[in-house]
């Protein structure tokens, strides 16, 4: 089965449009260019925690994945617990995509 959030993550970096890590997630969202924060479901509350206060501070919404690090980290290529999605089009889709999955839609059309 095909994981369809981490196949347009994928693409998402290929394109250019993922800041990786918790510094470079700060960061992007103080240059206002985040639209979206993701984070998998292992990562460090203690790392996570200034992430998610930049978020709230810079209006932009954070999502737990559902996935752990060790998932997102081989899908991406990179070790990774927490990321900035950059565009508006990924960012649309891909949180489509977890909230469809989270009311298990996203399996019933697979």
């Amino acid at each position: 089965m095909t994981d369809k959030i981490l196949s347009l993550l994928g693409l998402c970096r290929r394109a250019g449009k993922l800041a990786i890590g918790a510094e470079p997630s700060i960061e992007s969202m103080q240059k206002h260019k985040s639209v979206l924060i993701l984070y998998a479901e292992d990562f460090s509350h203690n790392s996570l925690k200034p992430v998610l206060e930049q978020a709230k501070q810079s209006n932009v919404n954070a999502f737990d994945i559902h996935r752990s690090k060790d998932e997102l980290s081989h899908s991406l290529g990179k070790l990774c617990g927490v990321l900035s999605v950059e565009d508006r089009g990924f960012a649309d889709k891909l949180v489509g995509l977890i909230q469809d999955e989270q009311r298990g839609e996203l399996y019933d059309k697979i």
